[in-house]
């Protein structure tokens, strides 16, 4: 029988969960790290998995995006209201994404993280994040019937570039092109922040649709311009 004197293990807090986090840029760590931390603290206290809360964000994201896709047409001819549909995935793919989060926080401070566990992650990221091309994808071409479809490709196509770089980054071989944490720095990356970009497409299809073609464009010059700017780095690297 343990003694009087015995003091009970504190329970994690907001700020321990919170504290494991794995970064994602200025927008995800400000904001979307935290709200990750509160669900992995609620998850804690209900005697979740961390694949639960993974589950989660794969199947609000996918809603979200399947619900923009099937209603883009609908919005373009101004029979639904726009921003009734935007605000909606802007939402739904901020509390998935911090769902996003919050598995890897609870995995860590409970030590709960496995091999199978972080294939399942890396999987749902992936699909959530193809749902969410082809939401934005589906819109710009409902919006602007001339869109090239060679553009929607690379689009697609470029924008996986943000998870392979992220995968690539978790391992021993990690290196950052740019490692300056200077504020000015930060704010430029936020191009690169899932958080910031998933932000910015829900307010674009909320209340600016049309530009939804400039949306794509923009980061398809972002995207391929980071992968090409990787590979000269990674290139110079490995060639000393």
């Amino acid at each position: 029988m343990p003694s009087a004197t015995t003091l009970a293990e504190p329970r994690p807090t907001v700020a321990d969960f919170h504290r494991v986090n794995r970064g994602g840029g200025l927008f995800s760590e400000s904001i979307s790290q935290w709200i990750g931390a509160a669900f992995a603290l609620a998850a804690q206290r209900l005697g979740l998995r961390p694949t639960a809360l993974t589950l989660a964000n794969l199947v609000l994201g996918l809603a979200a995006s399947i619900t923009v896709v099937a209603l883009a047409d609908d919005v373009a001819a101004g029979t639904v209201p726009a921003w009734v549909v935007g605000l909606v995935a802007l939402v739904a793919w901020q509390i998935a994404y911090a769902l996003d989060c919050a598995d890897g926080q609870l995995a860590r401070v409970t030590g709960q993280g496995s091999a199978a566990g972080a294939r399942i992650d890396v999987l749902c990221d992936v699909a959530a994040q193809i749902a969410l091309v082809a939401a934005i994808g589906a819109t710009a071409v409902a919006q602007r019937p001339s869109t090239p479809v060679w553009l929607v490709a690379v689009f697609a196509g470029t924008w996986m570039v943000n998870l392979v770089t992220s995968v690539m980054q978790s391992g021993p071989n990690a290196a950052s092109m740019v490692t300056s944490t200077s504020l000015p720095v930060r704010l430029v990356k936020l191009v690169r922040d899932y958080g910031a970009v998933i932000f910015v497409a829900g307010l674009v299809l909320a209340f600016a649709p049309a530009l939804a073609f400039w949306l794509m464009a923009a980061f398809t010059v972002v995207n391929g311009g980071f992968l090409l700017a990787s590979i000269a780095f990674s290139a110079r690297a490995s060639l000393r």
